[in-house]
């Protein structure tokens, strides 16, 4: 596979980052739309969570396909087509005239961000230098950080002075500007052989990621607990069968034979871990100071945009921390620090300044993306070049589970502290057991960082580790 070297990494990665945070923004943005939506649809705030439902439903179907469909058409042209499809379901969303029509837009504009992210991330790694990658990881991780914590105040300043449409209509101009930068400034790079699709991977891991995605979304819902856990049994049945499956294929849709790779496994342990905390914090913080503090919405976004700000500031640091310490020792040291920080804010109380509590945030943006970038560069250093494709849908796949897993996380473990302090709404107390909760989970992670080499991505870090 031929690298494009006369291509700078930053415009690159630029280009793709662009891209996804137009996903990652849309993927939270509407959920605060969808009080107003049910309204002028004449339905009930249950059924307008449809809306969701549908995207999620498209991402756990289409994923783990994104990396045969990109070997197939080419990384470029599946990108491309991939922002197109996504701008072309906003379109519909916009205009949708009543829920049927908007969930059936919500599942088009699904497929076209399940195809982004991986593949996005693939034009990326074929496109750079491996000397280059830690620094254009950076640039691709904030899309993931930035995302959550802008959606809520962006959708509710556009609830507020606009219609809840535009929450849509804002994706067509980033969306065609996406189109025509990757068609010119990307080179497209294929693989030169095809492989089969794998059918019935394709259909075992639909029917394995769908009722674990919802299921684990069901788990949080007061009264849901029965439909939840028989989704998840259902799903981690057909998960057993596509393993069988994927073991007698010679070229499955999500290649289990990956995680033979030590970096790449340790990293899809250690990130899906720290994933299940990013995902439990961007629900759990803005509950803390608008229900807790009594701040409204757009106070409380203000505050959580410091972890924005602290992601923007790791940007120019990573590097120079990798090829100072290495991937073994950074990962080992943020991977306690960063769950302590966040454990921190578990002993936020009503004498804590908005000054202390945005420090301590930007702190965690620091740490979390540093470490996210980390991952997501080592994950790919002993991954062969026609492997790259499948490597990048996998460990997508793995992404969105443990996000949704965090939020079940988070959402089950509040919950379960209210009713230990019987409490009807909850308190300081119930946030800080939750948030200790999910920090405690992402602490595991240490033992997957520690389980790396010394020189384990010396060649993108340039990490020289001293002799014993």
């Amino acid at each position: 596979m031929s690298v494009q070297p006369q291509i700078p990494y930053q415009r690159v990665a630029l280009i793709v980052a662009c891209a996804l945070f137009m996903q990652n923004l849309d993927a939270t943005v509407l959920a605060t739309a969808l009080p107003t939506m049910a309204r002028e649809f004449g339905v009930s705030p249950s059924d307008i969570s449809l809306a969701l439902t549908g995207y999620l439903l498209a991402l756990a179907v289409f994923i783990p396909a994104s990396g045969p469909v990109a070997d197939r058409f080419g990384a470029r042209k599946t990108f491309q087509a991939a922002i197109a499809v996504f701008v072309l379901g906003s379109v519909a969303c916009g205009f949708a005239p009543g829920l049927a029509t908007l969930v059936m837009a919500r599942f088009l504009q699904g497929i076209g961000g399940a195809l982004m992210v991986p593949v996005g991330r693939l034009v990326l790694l074929r496109s750079v230098r491996k000397d280059e990658m830690v620094a254009a990881m950076a640039w691709l991780t904030m899309p993931a950080m930035i995302g959550p914590i802008l959606g809520p105040p962006v959708g509710g300043a556009i609830v507020t002075w606009l219609d809840w449409r535009w929450i849509f209509w804002i994706n067509v101009p980033m969306g065609v500007l996406g189109i025509v930068l990757v068609g010119r400034f990307i080179a497209d790079t294929a693989p030169e052989t095809h492989t089969p699709f794998d059918r019935m991977g394709f259909i075992l891991c639909a029917l394995a990621l769908a009722p674990l995605i919802f299921g684990l979304q069901l788990a949080e819902r007061v009264g849901q607990g029965p439909v939840a856990m028989l989704l998840i049994g259902l799903g981690a049945l057909a998960t057993l069968l596509y393993v069988r499956h994927a073991r007698r294929t010679a070229f499955p849709l999500l290649d289990i034979a990956l995680m033979r790779i030590a970096t790449f496994r340790l990293s899809v342990i250690g990130g899906t871990l720290i994933r299940i905390t990013q995902g439990a914090m961007p629900f759990l913080m803005p509950m803390v100071l608008q229900l807790a503090f009594g701040l409204n919405a757009a106070a409380s976004g203000g505050i959580t945009l410091s972890t924005a700000l602290g992601a923007f500031a790791m940007k120019g640091v990573a590097r120079r921390a990798l090829r100072r310490f290495g991937f073994r020792t950074t990962l080992a040291v943020i991977g306690v620090a960063s769950p302590l920080c966040y454990a921190i804010a578990g002993w936020i109380g009503p004498g804590w300044p908005m000054g202390a509590i945005f420090a301590l945030l930007m702190v965690c943006g620091f740490l979390v993306s540093l470490q996210f970038t980390a991952y997501n560069a080592i994950a790919y250093a002993d991954i062969p070049a026609d492997h790259m494709s499948r490597a990048t849908s996998f460990y997508a796949t793995f992404q969105q589970l443990s996000l949704s897993l965090g939020i079940c996380a988070g959402a089950t473990t509040l919950g379960l502290a209210m009713r230990w302090h019987g409490h009807v709404r909850p308190g300081f107390k119930d946030f800080s057991l939750a948030i200790w909760t999910v920090t405690g989970l992402s602490l595991l992670a240490l033992l997957a960082n520690l389980a790396f080499r010394r020189d384990a991505g010396a060649e993108l870090s340039g990490h020289i580790p001293a002799r014993s």
